[in-house]
């Protein structure tokens, strides 16, 4: 069987970590990039680099990643959806939730395969929590919190931080836990004269009753990426720069000393950091897509997921402007 003919435009700070793992997944010929600015970073490695799209697709185009600015996701994921191309387009799938839903209708409506590149759902941490939940080894969940954290990326231009970075914690939240957001509150900060907010505070449930809540920000000078998820047998705690996976139980042994015992609650039992194999969530990411064009089983963020993580993020933004709680409709 011929290896699948792939594409690259964007050759930014994403696009150029797209290439190097697409140049090397077995089973994928990269046939050619593009970006309008050329390949400033040295990435094509001797394929033709293109200024368009369409020149982009004339190269004859099994599927293409699309890594521009959020702003041209939807000009570029029409594009290629009009020519027949499956695609994964980087998050967020585009930049409101009409440009969303449009994106989300063209492909499916082509019997094509569309993804989002929500790459936090294949950090090892978060895929081996998401196991442990599904056999039931944490009991009921009843919190998520998220905390991402860190300085101000002169990349990012056109959209605020809900977009960029509060997107990846809404969808592994509702991926992890395997449930919808119902409802959202939030406050966010402008402080550094930009036009899109840099700070975030979010407060959710979802659909089961999960409480959920978000730190998000590009204020702070370290940089942080953990979950938390809290149920009724003890806590994970997922840190996604190192991919560790902590487990704390809830302890069994009774707290003789009654003063300690009504401070502490519940009491302290194990704490295990699990042993877990570490791929990098990019080249898993890849992976799985290529499988799913392949028409093989893959565990994929499709097109509709990106449509609902927008509408979340929108809703986070909009509850934050009008000081109020905005309830989610299960589309």
């Amino acid at each position: 069987m011929a290896n699948l003919r792939a594409g690259l435009i964007g050759l930014g700070m994403m696009g150029r970590h797209h290439a190097r793992v697409l140049a090397s997944l077995p089973g994928v010929d990269l046939v050619a990039v593009a970006d309008p600015g050329g390949d400033v970073h040295g990435v094509s490695g001797g394929r033709p680099v293109e200024a368009s799209i369409e020149d982009l697709i004339g190269h004859g185009l099994d599927y293409c990643m699309v890594a521009v600015p959020t702003v041209f996701h939807e000009q570029v994921g029409l594009a290629l959806a009009a020519a027949g191309v499956h695609t994964m387009i980087e998050k967020p799938l585009a930049e409101d939730t009409p440009s969303s839903r449009r994106l989300a209708e063209a492909f499916e409506s082509a019997g094509l395969v569309g993804a989002v590149g929500h790459i936090e759902r294949y950090n090892p941490a978060l895929q081996s929590a998401r196991t442990r939940l599904a056999e039931g080894e944490l009991g009921r969940v009843y919190q998520v919190v998220t905390r991402r954290q860190g300085p101000f990326p002169a990349r990012i231009a056109d959209v605020g931080v809900v977009k960029d970075l509060a997107t990846h914690d809404i969808d592994l939240t509702a991926w992890v836990t395997q449930q919808p957001y119902a409802s959202v509150s939030a406050r966010t900060a402008y402080k550094s004269g930009r036009e899109h907010e840099d700070l975030v505070a979010a407060v959710g449930q979802l659909a089961d009753g999960t409480v959920t809540n978000h730190l998000v920000n590009w204020l702070s000078p370290f940089k942080e990426r953990v979950t938390v998820i809290t149920g009724e047998n003890g806590a994970f705690v997922a840190d996604t720069l190192t991919a560790d996976l902590t487990y704390f139980a809830n302890g069994n042994l009774e707290t003789t000393w009654p003063g300690l015992a009504n401070f502490r609650g519940v009491s302290e039992g194990d704490v295990v950091r699990y042993a877990i194999a570490k791929p990098e969530p990019l080249r898993t990411e890849h992976e799985q897509f290529r499988d799913a064009v392949l028409g093989k089983d893959a565990d994929i963020v499709t097109m509709r997921q990106g449509l609902r993580t927008v509408e979340v993020a929108e809703a986070m933004i909009t509850a934050a402007t009008d000081g109020t709680v905005v309830t989610l409709t299960q589309s």
